[in-house]
């Protein structure tokens, strides 16, 4: 009987002990969260995006209207057409220049050794010398006026790339993989450059942030591994996180942490990666275990 009396109070006291033990660390899970936003303005023709789905990077996920982009476009196209007629004209001229050009060089040339052999007089030599002159400048001219025409078809084609641009952010496309969170937008609304079309998190991994005290942080390294656990239906549930991060500098206890005395008490932030299997929520409230 005396036995069984003490088997008792040592069952009692080791489950006191159980229920008086705390975690070294408390805090919530979080995400990075990435809001996408159109990047044009116009209708949104299409919008594959729902909440709680899981959407793969570089996937296009929507369309917005480019017919007046497209329009545009056109219209810069036949605008240049119409300058690279000019050119060709210019160019044309520029060629029947220099083709006089040369013909003028070889009748200077040979009236030149007419003259060495006194076969020719000096009006003739200053005659073919003025007209191989008149000729240079006709095509220096000319030059000059190709070259307003060019810049303008320079500045047309950054005018079409501009567009190309323009129509291919028209595309909306998923950059990282990740679930939805929230969903901003319909099929069939109009929407302008920078309005949030909805918002993705990867939580295939999610992040515990917790605080611990400065006492706790020599027990503490980065790499290092912790046992993270959370509340469950039926029992606390645990799973192995790996620290990533440990704040350098000290910060008030944040007013969601612990009671109201404890919450002047200066503490560290650490964040611990966790592998979600589909438990973890954004937001969840989660302890670290060190042993």
């Amino acid at each position: 009987m005396k036995r069984a009396i003490i088997l008792l109070i040592f069952s009692i006291l080791i489950s006191c002990n159980k229920e008086n033990e705390k975690a070294d660390g408390y805090g919530n899970f979080e995400a990075t969260e990435v809001t996408i936003s159109a990047e044009a303005n116009g209708k949104i023709l299409s919008f594959a995006v729902e909440e709680g789905t899981v959407l793969e990077p570089n996937t296009q996920v929507g369309l917005i209207d480019t017919t007046q982009l497209y329009l545009n476009k056109q219209q810069l196209i036949a605008t240049k057409n119409t300058i690279f007629s000019k050119s060709k004209n210019v160019l044309s001229q520029n060629s029947v220049l220099q083709e006089q050009l040369k013909t003028t060089l070889i009748e200077q040339k040979r009236i030149k050794n007419m003259f060495a052999e006194n076969a020719a007089t000096q009006r003739q030599v200053d005659e073919i010398n003025g007209k191989v002159h008149v000729l240079k400048e006709q095509i220096k001219s000319v030059g000059t006026q190709n070259a307003p025409i060019t810049n303008e078809a320079r500045s047309i084609d950054a005018q079409i790339e501009k567009i190309n641009d323009q129509i291919q952010k028209s595309n909306i496309i998923n950059p990282i993989k990740g679930t939805v969170l929230a969903k901003y937008a319909e099929p069939n609304e109009v929407t302008v450059f920078g309005k949030p079309l909805y918002k993705i998190a990867d939580i295939s991994e999610m992040t515990l942030r917790v605080y611990v005290s400065e006492t706790q942080l020599p027990q503490l390294k980065i790499a290092q591994k912790v046992n993270v656990k959370i509340d469950s239906e039926k029992k606390i549930k645990s799973y192995p996180g790996t620290i990533s991060w440990i704040s350098p500098s000290a910060e008030f206890t944040p007013k969601v942490i612990q009671t109201k005395e404890e919450r002047v008490n200066l503490v560290y932030a650490v964040k611990i990666k966790v592998k979600n299997d589909g438990s973890l929520k954004i937001g969840m409230p989660a302890e670290m275990w060190i042993k």
